[in-house]
């Protein structure tokens, strides 16, 4: 009777635990889709406002230089507390209260604000990340964020391709509006999460950030990392749908710029350690990919067309998909297993300056000289990026690496 009666539980816990799990996902995926539904449309509604360029670099890099300040601490915190459900709620208000002040002012003072609060939300995904791992026993880990990569890619995707839609069909507020109340029924549903306890987990404090921090490849990755994100906070995520929209596209137009980039970028960084890492190895892939980024970058400008615009964005999207998960995957390459979680989290904060310093600066030398000056400022940094992987990243033996951005 015991036996039948201990199994019956174990077979609950089981059901309970997907329950879970799958509720999770839906939480994240919906998440995502709030912060990053309006991201496409967002740079030209700026400008729509009447923001200069600088203005606009502003706006879009707050959302970065607000994960610089929350993302590590807000780890720790979590990690302190051993609670991780009132973060995640914290994220998803975060993302709500930011669609809604989009929504509902016409001020810029009030634009910055609210992107400064995407930035916030953003900042709780470290807690995510490891709120979802606690399902899983240590050797499913790595399962686990495949998952969690799977579902941000197809929220960011999604999200982003009906952005231009609902502009063109309605007005501007639209895309604000509803990632609002996607946030509203993410909250409602992260009440439904069990707050798992993990008394074996060790607290991550900030001097354990000092040795790891020695480590002189962490700080190269993570350099190297801070340029990858400055040309992609300066491009699609940046400045690139203003180019498509002074090109003559509509906002419907947006969707397929998004796809000609998160396509290849989703499918490049799939296969970025499977082929091209076992077939030119890791130095000539990730250089590889900054020289690219370079090349189509720089012609970003020269394109006369939509067309020719969407075309540089496949490149952009394939040759950037190269660079992600590399990096990440070099991140805690040499790093002790006790002390990985630390150095993660580290390199999340640090690549976070790149999301801020990339559409500030671009955005200066927009104001003073051009858009087109700013997106050459981008193909400047990616070139000088790839002649530092160069001399840091040391050649090594061809061989299948297995590693995703998250």
């Amino acid at each position: 009777m015991e036996t039948t009666t201990a199994k019956v539980e174990t077979e609950a816990n089981s059901d309970s635990n997907s329950r879970q799990k799958a509720l999770f996902i839906v939480v994240v995926f919906l998440y995502w889709f709030s912060t990053y539904i309006y991201v496409p449309i967002l740079s030209p509604y700026i400008e729509h406002l009447g923001a200069s360029y600088t203005f606009l670099g502003m706006v879009l890099g707050v959302y970065g230089l607000m994960q610089i300040i929350f993302r590590l601490p807000l780890g720790i915190w979590s990690d302190f507390l051993n609670r991780r459900r009132p973060f995640i709620m914290l994220g998803i208000i975060s993302s709500g209260v930011s669609g809604f002040a989009f929504a509902l002012t016409d001020q810029l003072g009030w634009a910055l604000f609210a992107r400064a609060l995407a930035g916030i939300a953003a900042s709780t995904w470290v807690v995510f990340t490891v709120a979802y791992s606690g399902y899983f026993a240590q050797e499913e880990v790595t399962k686990a964020m495949s998952v969690m990569q799977f579902t941000t890619v197809i929220a960011q995707l999604t999200s982003m391709m009906i952005s231009g839609y609902l502009v063109d069909t309605w007005n501007w507020k639209v895309p604000f509006m509803l990632g609002g109340i996607i946030s509203v029924i993410a909250l409602v549903l992260s009440f439904y999460m069990k707050d798992r306890q993990e008394s074996t987990r060790a607290a991550m404090k900030l001097k354990d950030l000092v040795p790891v921090m020695r480590e002189p490849m962490l700080f190269k990755v993570s350099f190297l990392s801070i340029l990858a994100h400055c040309i992609l906070f300066i491009t699609m995520f940046g400045y690139t749908p203003n180019q498509a929209i002074a090109l003559g596209a509509s906002k419907n137009d947006l969707a397929w710029l998004t796809l000609s980039f998160m396509v290849p970028h989703a499918l490049t960084t799939l296969f970025a350690g499977k082929y091209f890492v076992q077939r030119f190895g890791e130095r000539a892939t990730i250089v590889l990919g900054y020289m690219g980024s370079a090349v189509f970058t720089f012609f970003i400008p020269a394109a006369h067309s939509f067309l020719w615009l969407c075309i540089t964005q496949i490149f952009n999207g394939l040759f950037q998909g190269l660079i992600f998960p590399l990096l990440l995957g070099k991140s805690v390459e040499h790093i002790e297993p006790e002390k990985r979680a630390t150095a993660m989290g580290f390199y999340q904060a640090v690549y976070a300056v790149g999301m801020f310093i990339g559409p500030f600066a671009a955005g200066w030398v927009s104001n003073q000289w051009g858009l087109a000056v700013g997106f050459r400022l981008a193909a400047v940094v990616a070139f000088c990026a790839s002649v530092l992987a160069f001399y840091w990243i040391k050649r090594k033996s061809k061989g299948p690496v297995s590693v995703s951005e998250s």
